[in-house]
């Protein structure tokens, strides 16, 4: 069985994905005359979450967009200073699988420099990226590694070193996203035998049961969770799932921690995770 710190059985990872606008103007889907740098993700929710995160001394990681270090740079030297974790999900939440190695190179350097530029010297040096849409795409590990990063989170499962660089695959029935999106029907098919939409309750549900299987069978797990669905998820749901990993992390059952710590842990102990990820190669993204 793998070894967590405090001797908890399973590791669990809470991250939330995208931020402002970036996915949409990328998408073609944010309005030409709306302004920018006034998106309710960053203005509301982003807010809101880290309280209830405060409240329960829990921290996330928060895979964001490098555009909204132009827009957003206060929220987001915020969350660095109630010890949240800031990684990277593309400058514009390109799908990361269909970049060409020289792409994810530039998109990666261009975050980097404009992540450490952050609060005019204070700076941010993210370790982590999550890819969008999943895949690495042409660039592999080796863009990440060239770049000096220390972890990823593509699509897949378990945890494990390959290389130097610490693999933390998240699963599309851990995203909140998956409840609601066509492409994403046939995992819904493998949650509950139906393509059609989640409510908010069984996918509640489903994360509760996720969260106690990893507490008797161990392992590791991320929830990935979206600002601009925590309106669909509700927010006396979102303090269930938070009161439920509190309590997890309370009583040893899981070590509740950011992924870049995770990360670290498992870089620490590269004999014992060597070989533990397995990644998912089809993209359920449009």
């Amino acid at each position: 069985m793998l070894e967590w710190p405090g001797g908890a059985r399973g590791a669990l990872s809470l991250s939330f994905d995208n931020l402002g606008e970036a996915a949409e103007i990328e998408l073609g889907a944010f309005p030409t005359d709306a302004p920018l740098g006034e998106h309710f993700t960053a203005k509301g929710p982003l807010r809101s979450v880290q309280i209830e995160l405060m409240l329960r001394k829990l921290r996330a990681t928060f895979f964001v967009e490098g555009l909204n270090t132009e827009l957003y740079p206060v929220e987001l030297l915020s969350a660095q200073l109630q010890n949240h974790e800031l990684a990277y999900h593309a400058w514009r939440h390109e799908q990361w699988g269909e970049l060409s190695a020289a792409e994810q190179a530039d998109n990666l350097a261009r975050g980097l420099a404009a992540f450490r530029g952050l609060g005019k010297g204070m700076g941010v040096e993210f370790t982590g990226m999550r890819p969008p849409g999943g895949r690495l795409g042409a660039g592999g590990l080796d863009v990440l590694r060239e770049a000096g990063l220390r972890y990823c989170s593509p699509a897949g499962e378990g945890a494990g070193v390959v290389d130097g660089i610490a693999l933390l695959p998240f699963q599309w029935q851990h995203v909140d996203a998956t409840c609601v999106l066509p492409p994403l029907a046939p995992v819904r098919v493998q949650m509950t035998g139906s393509p059609d939409p989640l409510d908010p309750d069984v996918f509640l549900a489903h994360l509760e049961a996720e969260i106690d299987r990893l507490s008797r069978e161990g392992g590791f797990a991320t929830i990935v969770l979206h600002l601009f669905m925590l309106d669909w998820f509700g927010k006396g749901r979102l303090m269930l799932l938070l009161n439920r990993l509190r309590d997890a992390q309370r009583e040893g059952e899981l070590w509740i921690a950011r992924c870049g710590d995770v990360a670290e842990h498992l870089l620490s102990h590269p004999e014992v995770f060597h070989g533990g990820a397995t990644l998912d190669p089809t993209s359920w993204t449009p």
